[in-house]
């Protein structure tokens, strides 16, 4: 799946959860200008974020972006995917809510549609058939324009799926759960079977594994080089073989930890583009190695098999 209208330009979709958090503003502009500069035309973010950190509400990342959009003059040229109900509480995906949080989110990026408008996670409280007319109205409102479902079972993406074609409803046509090559449970099977299948473009988030995969994170005592670094613990032990793997791969090849990583995850089926995220300009290099590396296929294969 190299081409997709959920992507646009290059094959890696920028995340925004750094945007606003541990990249202030002057930062997140340095990195969204060279993104556009490379050819990069996505950007992913959340009404969530970064609520989770001291004194923020959320929001904090779109406004960044909105911001920046803006000021750069290129709305038209970008395609802007947020979420709704991060934090899965009941309701999140009635439809009084999705549209009251998406005018939230439009005003925040300053602007009047989302390309891609997402379930942030699954609401069993609401109706499949309430949800799908919610997010339905959103599209022939000209709010939305594609709609798009992260962290679901594929059990419950191909019933909302249905239950929207059966209505003549706008079905989602992107899903976004967690992938990389340390946890792979939340794609491989089910799911990537119905994406292949269903031509659901899949843009996985967690790409670089919250930045265990750049390499950096060697021990236990490594985890207090940044803000992430206290969901590393999760990634270790699971993740020592794969980083073995890696090196000698970037010995071979002379590329970096996370442009490996990447490249791993853009030669696997049913993968439109995956979710990174940087800080800086320079981190940014890494992510952007990846768009051309090609992966030999016995260096696939031996990724796949270190992290099984």
């Amino acid at each position: 799946m190299t081409s997709h209208p959920a992507i646009g330009g290059i094959r890696l979709c920028l995340g925004g959860n750094v945007f606003g958090w541990t990249a202030d503003e002057d930062a997140s502009f340095a990195v969204l200008d060279k993104f556009y500069a490379a050819g990069g035309r996505m950007v992913d973010t959340a009404q969530g974020y970064s609520d989770w950190a001291p004194g923020h509400v959320g929001g904090e990342s779109e406004a960044v972006i909105g911001k920046w959009l803006e000021a750069r003059g290129v709305r038209s040229d970008m395609l802007i995917a947020t979420k709704t109900g991060m934090h899965c509480e009941p309701g999140d995906l009635a439809p009084e809510k999705v549209a009251a949080e998406l005018e939230k989110s439009l005003e925040r990026l300053r602007s009047d549609y989302v390309d891609l408008y997402y379930a942030h996670r699954d609401d069993a409280t609401v109706p499949l058939d309430e949800v799908a007319a919610g997010f339905d109205a959103l599209v022939k409102a000209g709010k939305a324009r594609e709609l798009g479902a992260s962290n679901f079972t594929a059990d419950r993406m191909i019933a909302a799926i249905e239950t929207a074609e059966a209505a003549g409803q706008t079905a989602y046509s992107v899903l976004q759960n967690e992938y990389n090559l340390v946890r792979r449970s939340d794609y491989e099977g089910p799911v990537q079977n119905l994406c292949v299948a269903r031509g659901i473009a899949a843009l996985p988030y967690f790409g670089l594994a919250s930045g265990f995969l750049t390499g950096k994170y060697r021990s236990r005592d490594d985890f207090a080089q940044s803000a992430r670094g206290y969901g590393m613990d999760r990634f270790f032990e699971q993740g020592q073989p794969i980083l073995a793997v890696m090196d000698g791969i970037a010995a071979e090849t002379g590329a970096s930890h996370a442009a490996i990583a990447l490249a791993w995850i853009n030669a696997q089926p049913g993968i439109a583009a995956p979710i990174a995220s940087a800080r800086t300009p320079e981190q940014l290099d890494a992510l952007l190695e990846a768009v051309t590396l090609e992966l030999s296929a016995e260096q696939v294969a031996k990724l796949t098999a270190a992290g099984a």
